[in-house]
């Protein structure tokens, strides 16, 4: 049986989750992103033509935006695409609000 600790707790609060199981799933996802990520992170970025030499203003939201993608693939893969989806909305407008203000 799975030990339920606070910070579990808190997850399943924050994120509206009953199953503690879910949260465990969500971290998991949320782990082999960020392996992912360093594994594809230099390929991307020779495809896309950014070299190492490349500003940080340049590499930096092409990384975020290459971890946002596959956070969304590996989260479909193990059938939670729907939870990281609604949680890339939400990023997203927060980051917009700033540019969307009249």
């Amino acid at each position: 049986m799975i030990v339920e600790t606070l910070m579990i707790q808190k997850l399943k609060a924050k994120w509206g989750i009953e199953s503690t199981r879910r949260v465990l799933l969500i971290l998991l996802i949320f782990s082999l992103t960020g392996i992912g990520i360093l594994l594809i992170k230099n390929p991307v970025f020779h495809l896309l033509g950014v070299n190492p030499e490349a500003s940080l203003w340049l590499k930096i939201p092409v990384a975020v935006l290459v971890y946002q993608v596959l956070l969304l693939i590996v989260g479909a893969l193990f059938g939670e695409f729907r939870f990281f989806w609604e949680k890339e909305k939400r990023l997203g407008r927060l980051l917009m609000r700033p540019f969307l203000r009249s």
